[in-house]
């Protein structure tokens, strides 16, 4: 009787004129096409019991006090130790975290088809990338809100310590570099036409969002001030907030500011400068608060869209192991895909920034763990937006990733009346937002980096050098310098070895977390497993990059500025890798369970 029913039922929801006509199944071009609700559902019930269920798990094992002073409380100094409510930090992880990465990733990589990336980015996301992000946090908070380099130090030694942080500092490079040309190409309302410089056809729109990102740092600053003024929490400081980030839309729609990209190159430096050496309070904090809004609008957006429209996933589903422009699957969808299912680059913001502004331990899995599940969400959104855009017949749109994506958005969020330049500006404002949040964090990062790099214990009494450059404006100047040249080479040419160093870096990451949770005597058996397939993906890929640029200076195609700087950094990048990757591998089979008392 129950299986007459189920029939019945199953046969009313697949019928094309039925009440759930959203949730069929066709069949085109010899393939099941998908409904885009479908997907997204799917997506949306996995990682929310991953975040119930394993999430919970990992931190019942691992142990939560939420007795216990965090380092934010206990070495308060308002400037990088600042307690702070639990959402507040969540909202700076997730705008720090959730940058290009999920939205270019998901997309590029749905050459091999939209169900590959879909099963890496739930898998991936739920035992890959939100484990490494919650462990770097839980760690970092149980060891005075150490950074990831300073924890390497504590658990494996100084020279990988040293070697982590050199790779860490090139790696904070190559992240500068791609989202600042990035961000700069966004606002530029000049295109290059015939060697004829004329304003772009979307010249208003992208001033207007670089208008926006101004009033943004002004109104985040005044946010700040208020926040630490009154001690804004709750309904206050979600109104507050609101109000600043309405008010930042509405001037900078109204005064775009138009500009070429290098006067947008300059203006995107100069605020990541500030960004890095300001107290987190006055400009990171009220920022990505704020800009948590925009994205909280823009996956709402997406989300609702997708709810009343239910358009079908016209991509392919699956098209190959092999793809003519990416390579092969494996182990391209895995570096591709990145921060949408797992980023090395997450474990510096939750050690570096995150850890020391956790006012209690019970936030951290909602902090840690949450934020990258969400980020998996929109990733999926990402994913969903492009096979709407795409051409029935399976063609992809055309445009670059961020473009697709905005493009689809706006357009889901003109069928609820929003007027098309609105939705245009807030879109694209919220593109760049995703490059900007990033931006800001990974340049304090660099900076701290570099610090770390040359600190010693005793500073007071150190050597006049290293004092000068561990001064945070030097190190800052110094890293952003670098970032600055590696952003003349573009970045189309930067952003293959983002992938594979940020993979890397995740593999390293987990490899330091296995020794921490052993010597504390805690579970690390569920790491291992995620470490050992992230160093075989990464060294797999950085091998395949290094030959493929040998080839084309062996063809005499390469020039130094491009191919030739890629081909230092990855060499650099795997000796750095395999160094460190013995180094600690060594310490994680000799190490003793439970020797160090635990936090």
């Amino acid at each position: 009787m129950i299986s007459i029913y189920a029939f019945v039922f199953l046969r009313k929801i697949l019928r094309e004129d039925g009440g759930f006509s959203f949730f069929r199944v066709m069949v085109l071009r010899g393939e099941i096409i998908m409904n885009t609700l479908v997907i997204v559902l799917i997506a949306a019930v996995c990682l929310f019991c991953g975040y119930t269920f394993y999430g919970r798990w990992l931190a019942n094992k691992w142990g939560i006090d939420p007795k216990a002073k965090t380092p934010a409380v206990a070495l308060e100094d308002g400037q990088d130790y600042v307690p702070t409510d639990g959402w507040t930090v969540f909202a700076h992880q997730f705008s720090s975290i959730a940058g290009a990465g999920p939205v270019t990733g998901a997309i590029q990589a749905a050459a091999f088809g939209w169900l590959p990336v879909l099963l890496w980015v739930i898998i991936g996301g739920i035992f890959f990338g939100a484990v490494t992000d919650f462990g770097a946090l839980y760690a970092s908070v149980k060891n005075e809100g150490k950074s990831m380099g300073l924890l390497i130090e504590k658990y494996i030694g100084k020279t990988g310590k040293r070697l982590f942080l050199i790779f860490c500092w090139l790696f904070t490079l190559i992240v500068i570099a791609a989202f600042a040309d990035m961000v700069a190409g966004t606002f530029n309302a000049y295109t290059v036409k015939d060697g004829v410089t004329e304003l772009a056809a979307a010249a208003q729109t992208n001033g207007a969002a670089g208008s926006i990102s101004i009033a943004f740092i002004v109104f985040a600053m005044v946010f700040g001030v208020l926040q630490k003024k009154f001690n804004l929490e709750g309904k206050g400081e979600f109104f507050v907030g609101l109000a600043c980030t309405v008010a930042s839309l509405a001037i900078g729609m109204a005064f775009p500011l138009i500009g070429g990209k290098d006067a947008w190159t300059g203006f995107t430096f100069a605020y990541i400068f500030f960004a890095s050496v300001l107290p987190m309070w006055l400009l990171k904090q009220p920022r990505d608060y704020m800009t948590t809004f925009m994205f909280a609008g823009m996956i709402l957006g997406a989300v609702v869209g997708i709810v009343v429209a239910h358009p079908n996933m016209n991509l392919p589903m699956y098209t190959g192991f092999t793809n003519e422009k990416l390579g092969n699957m494996f182990p391209i969808l895995f570096v591709t895909v990145a921060c949408g299912a797992v980023s090395g680059f997450h474990s510096l913001v939750s050690s570096g920034t995150s850890s020391k502004t956790v006012e209690n331990e019970k936030d951290m899995l909602k902090v840690g763990y949450g934020a990258m599940v969400l980020e998996s969400l929109l990733a999926v959104l990402a994913l969903c937006v492009a096979g709407a855009a795409a051409a029935a017949d399976g063609t992809a749109a055309v445009g670059t990733p961020f473009q697709i994506f905005s493009s689809g958005v706006a357009g889901l969020l003109e069928m609820f009346g929003l007027p098309i330049y609105v939705a245009q500006c807030f879109m694209t404002m919220c593109v760049s937002a995703l490059a900007l949040t990033s931006l800001d964090a990974v340049a304090r990062i660099g900076r701290m980096s570099f610090q770390e790099l040359f600190s010693v214990d005793d500073m007071e009494n150190a050597e006049g050098w290293r004092k000068f450059l561990c001064n945070k404006y030097v190190s800052t100047i110094i890293t952003l310098a670098f970032g600055y040249i590696l952003t003349r080479v573009g970045y189309s040419n930067i952003w293959p070895l983002f992938g594979s160093a940020n993979q890397l870096l995740s593999a390293l990451v987990l490899i330091t977390l296995c020794v921490f949770l052993k010597v504390t005597g805690r579970q690390n058996k569920t790491l291992i497993v995620p470490c050992v397939i992230m160093l075989c993906v990464t060294f797999t890929a950085l091998v395949q990059r290094t030959l493929a640029l040998v080839n084309a200076f062996s063809a005499g195609t390469a020039v130094f500025m491009v191919e030739g700087l890629q081909l230092i950094v990855a060499i650099l990048l795997m000796v750095l890798g395999v160094i460190i990757v013995v180094t600690s591998g060594k310490e994680l089979l000799s190490k003793k369970a439970g020797s160090e008392v635990r936090a």
